[in-house]
């Protein structure tokens, strides 16, 4: 298309001139590293992604700035195929990926680790990857990347599927930290890189605007002097359920928020904020679905779910649970008391579920669902600076108060673990 072609020769021009990459799009986060900075800025450029099929095969392709390599492999349950690739800046439209077309039913591509990419590809039938090619447009120099997809036999696929399975990288552990006293606070912003979680009718993502929420609780929390906090993720890619509560557990966090927004369009008059605590046993029906469509975050990634945390085995650990358990809910009362005068509640604002990212026992934990992005009230508030400023100052004050009650109880030490480790590579 003109247009594309027209952005590709700016890219490349820019490119060429100064060595850049052109920022990324509204996906990308402001915050990142140095190192991961630089890492951006050779990363290639995709100004378009299309699907074309024909003679019972469905190709992919990808309009790339620089020529990259591309390794694929399919996944049961449900049905997928994952491209892996380096690093790319994805500057698409919105309503990529959205639509069917032969095999392929959608796609939806991120940053999955820091240095690496993917497209996770949902398939609408079995279907096995065939040749992946990369070639140069001669008229502007564009680097196409295409991806085939051909029909297969459920047992073929089943068998590639077991065959592909991709071992988990060694993950590397950061230098010890120097000692502070200070409680950690451990701010999960849900979703990120090739799972953007819900999607508002404006083409908004969740993982945008709960990282955005995130950043502000953080630097409101790190004003006051009194905490050191952490995120999950401190830019647009994915880390999968376990290896959230992982975290929090290895650096020893005293308390975890995880940061959510729902959505029902089936029901836009629904809205609303409620806080969740993990239970084996859910409140309500309505409370175990909705943790059953979180839990499946992973496999909407490309990755497997790593229950987390083993069995509880013996009758400290389990002590140590309930006490948990018990500040969890503490806290989530607090956070209620809190958060009412400065917005909007829903009918049930504090419900147990058996979220994955709440099942660490040692550390309490807090999932807080803002409100619903099918809801178009909620989704102005989640979008204003101002309501943002009086929800964290909420949250800020609910947290000063749940370390200020706990200087006078005993809470059971759970054994001493390793040192901190950044996200990595699943």
């Amino acid at each position: 298309m003109p247009r594309r072609a027209r952005l590709l020769r700016s890219v490349l021009l820019a490119l060429v001139c100064t060595g850049a990459v052109p920022a990324a799009g509204p996906g990308a986060m402001a915050q990142d590293t140095d190192k991961a900075r630089g890492t951006a800025s050779q990363a290639a450029v995709a100004i378009a992604a299309d699907l074309a099929t024909g003679g019972g095969t469905t190709k992919l392709t990808l309009t790339l700035s620089k020529a990259i390599e591309a390794k694929a492999f399919v996944m049961e349950r449900p049905d997928r195929a994952v491209i892996d690739l380096a690093e790319v800046n994805f500057q698409l439209g919105p309503e990529t990926g959205r639509k069917r077309d032969g095999l392929v039913s959608s796609f939806r591509y991120g940053l999955f680790a820091p240095g690496r990419s993917r497209i996770v590809v949902d398939l609408a039938q079995p279907a096995s990857v065939g040749k992946i090619e990369t070639v140069t447009r001669p008229r502007d120099g564009a680097v196409l990347l295409s991806v085939e997809f051909q029909r297969a036999d459920r047992d073929a696929f089943r068998r590639a599927a077991v065959a592909s399975d991709p071992a988990p990288a060694q993950r590397k552990a950061a230098a010890p930290e120097p000692t502070d006293a200070r409680p950690l606070i451990m701010v999960d912003a849900g979703h990120g890189g090739t799972d953007p979680g819900a999607i508002a009718a404006t083409g908004v993502f969740e993982k945008d605007i709960v990282f955005g929420f995130a950043q502000s609780l953080v630097t409101r929390l790190e004003s006051g002097g009194r905490y050191r906090v952490r995120m999950t993720r401190d830019r647009d890619v994915f880390v999968p359920l376990s290896e959230r509560v992982r975290l929090a557990r290895e650096a020893k966090a005293d308390l975890f928020v995880s940061i959510h927004a729902d959505s029902i369009s089936s029901a836009p008059q629904v809205r609303g904020a409620t806080i969740y605590t993990g239970s084996e046993k859910a409140t309500d029906a309505e409370s175990a679905k909705l943790a059953e469509r979180e839990n499946r975050a992973d496999a909407a990634a490309g990755t497997e779910s790593n229950e987390g945390p083993g069995h509880v085995a013996d009758i400290l650990q389990d002590l140590t649970l309930r006490e948990t358990r018990t500040f969890s809910s503490g806290f989530a009362k607090g956070l209620m008391a809190h958060l009412g005068p400065v917005m909007e509640m829903s009918a049930k604002p504090h419900r147990e579920a058996g979220f994955m990212v709440l099942r660490s026992p040692d550390v309490p934990s807090v999932l807080v669902e803002l409100g619903y992005l099918s809801s178009k009230r909620d989704l102005d508030l989640l979008q204003s600076e101002g309501w943002r400023a009086e929800v964290t100052g909420g949250m800020a004050k609910a947290i000063d108060a749940f370390f200020g009650n706990r200087t006078s109880l005993t809470r059971p030490v759970p054994p001493r673990r390793s040192a901190a480790i950044a996200p990595v590579s699943p």
